[in-house]
C-alpha cells in the first residue's frame, strides 16, 4: 500500500468542463455474525439487537461457519476481520464495502445508497452514492491537490458555509486508488467536521462521507477516520 499525505487550508484550482459533471453528483441534497440479503452482506463483532433485526434491508442471520469461501473472497474487509466495536457493510451487487459503529443504526440518506447514523446525534454519520461513469480510476478526475478542493468548494460546502480544508491523502490498496481528505463546514448557527473518501471503479464514481458537529469532533475523530479508510470497492 502506497500513500501520501499533504496538509493545507485552502488551494485554488479550476478543473477543466469534461471533468465538472463526474463531481456534481457529491451536491449535499463477542461472537461475531453475518448478515445477507440479495445484494448486501452486514457483518458484525457484537449480536444483532431485535430492533436492528427489522431494518429496511431485513438480512438473514448467519453463524460464521455457515459463510461459504466465495462469500468471504467478495470483499478484503471481511478477510482482514472487523475491529471491535464495528460492524461491516458489504455491497456486492454494487462492488463497495466499509465498516461503521456497531451501536449506528441503518436510516436512509436522500440519493445515498446506504447510510449509518448514531442513534442520538443526527450530524454523527455515515453515508455512501455512487454515478455511473466512464473513467476507470480517481486520477481521471485530476491530481488529489485539485480534484478535493474543488469538491469542498463547490459540490460540498453551501452558499452560506465556509470550508477548510485540513488533510488529503492518497492510497492505493489492491491496485485500486482512493482520494481520502479531513474538511469542515462552517455555517452561521452550527459546524461540522468530515472525512470523505472518493474512488473509481467499476463503471461507478464512489463517494463515502462520515462526519460529527464541530465540537464533538476531537473526541470522535479517530473512530471516523476509521470509517473513511475501511471504504473498499470490490470487482464485480
Amino acid at each position: 500500500m502506497a500513500i501520501s499525505s499533504l496538509s493545507l487550508s485552502w488551494v485554488s484550482t479550476t478543473l477543466p468542463d469534461n471533468k465538472l459533471n463526474l463531481l456534481n453528483h457529491n451536491e449535499v441534497p463477542k461472537a461475531t455474525a453475518a448478515y445477507f440479503s440479495g445484494k448486501t452482506i452486514t457483518c458484525s463483532s457484537e449480536k444483532a439487537s431485535t430492533e436492528e433485526s427489522n431494518y429496511k434491508r431485513r438480512p438473514l442471520l448467519l453463524g460464521v461457519g455457515a459463510l461459504t469461501t466465495s462469500l468471504l473472497h467478495t470483499s478484503s474487509l471481511l478477510a482482514e476481520g472487523i475491529p471491535d466495536k464495528f460492524r461491516g457493510y458489504v455491497d456486492k451487487e454494487d462492488g463497495y464495502s466499509y465498516y461503521y459503529p456497531s451501536d449506528w443504526r441503518d436510516f436512509d440518506f436522500r440519493a445515498h445508497d446506504s447510510a449509518f447514523k448514531d442513534r442520538y446525534m443526527q450530524l454523527h454519520n455515515v453515508r455512501v452514492r455512487f454515478i455511473p461513469t466512464d473513467k476507470s480510476d480517481i486520477h481521471d478526475l485530476g491530481p488529489l491537490e485539485e480534484v478535493v478542493p474543488y469538491l469542498v468548494r463547490h459540490k460540498f460546502a453551501a452558499p452560506n458555509q465556509v470550508e477548510k480544508i485540513f488533510d488529503m491523502q492518497e492510497k492505493t490498496i489492491d491496485g485500486k486508488s482512493y482520494y481520502t481528505f479531513e474538511y469542515g463546514l462552517t455555517s452561521p448557527n452550527f459546524a461540522t467536521t468530515s472525512f470523505a473518501t472518493i474512488a473509481i471503479g467499476n463503471g461507478r464514481y464512489y463517494t463515502l462521507i462520515v462526519g460529527a458537529n464541530e465540537r464533538r469532533w476531537k473526541r470522535y475523530r479517530n473512530q471516523l477516520k476509521m470509517v473513511a479508510d475501511s471504504f473498499r470497492m470490490l470487482d464485480i
